[in-house]
Formats: structure tokens, C-alpha cells, sequence
């Protein structure tokens, strides 16, 4: 079946010219919308505080919590002639 186009060379090449326009448009566009996405430095400064604050109190909770485990663990070997503890201070049975 022959082609019914009925355009003229010219209209084509303007459609072609057109349609690169707003392609360029449309990369432009995703562009700038790729960079906005990805400025993780500008999202960060804005809330540099609240990240701050949260990774000095998450780095608090995980050293505490390893010291905690190791004096939990180290104390229970030595821990079987105490009779009384208060505080710091305890009293061990000494044979």
C-alpha cells in the first residue's frame, strides 16, 4: 500500500525541528529536576541540627549500649563473693 503522507518536505522538517524543541525542553527539565533531587547537601543543611542531634544520640545509645553488655558480662565472673553492693561500694565475703 503507497504512503497517503501528504505533507510537503517542508511541514516535515518543521515538525522534526518542533518536536527536538520540546525534547530539549523535556531534558532541560529532567535535569533540574535530577540535580534538585540529588542536592543531598542542600537537604542536610537545612536540617543539619535535627541530623546532628540524631547522630550524637544514636552514637550515645550504641557506645552505652556495648559498654553496658561488657560490664554486664565482665562483672558476672566476679561477682559471686559479694554480699552487698551500694552504689559503687560493695562487700565481699573473703574467706
Amino acid at each position: 500500500m503507497p504512503p497517503t503522507d501528504t505533507r510537503t518536505p517542508e511541514q516535515v522538517r518543521a515538525d522534526i525541528e518542533a518536536e527536538r524543541e520540546q525534547l530539549a525542553d523535556a531534558v532541560e527539565e529532567l535535569r533540574g529536576s535530577l540535580d534538585e533531587a540529588t542536592n543531598i547537601t542542600g537537604k542536610l543543611k537545612a536540617k543539619l541540627p535535627l541530623v546532628a542531634g540524631a547522630a550524637a544520640s544514636a552514637g550515645f545509645v550504641l557506645a552505652g549500649g556495648v559498654g553496658a553488655t561488657m560490664r554486664y558480662f565482665a562483672r558476672r565472673g566476679r561477682e559471686s563473693d559479694e554480699k552487698l553492693r551500694v552504689g559503687r561500694w560493695s562487700i565481699r565475703d573473703r574467706d
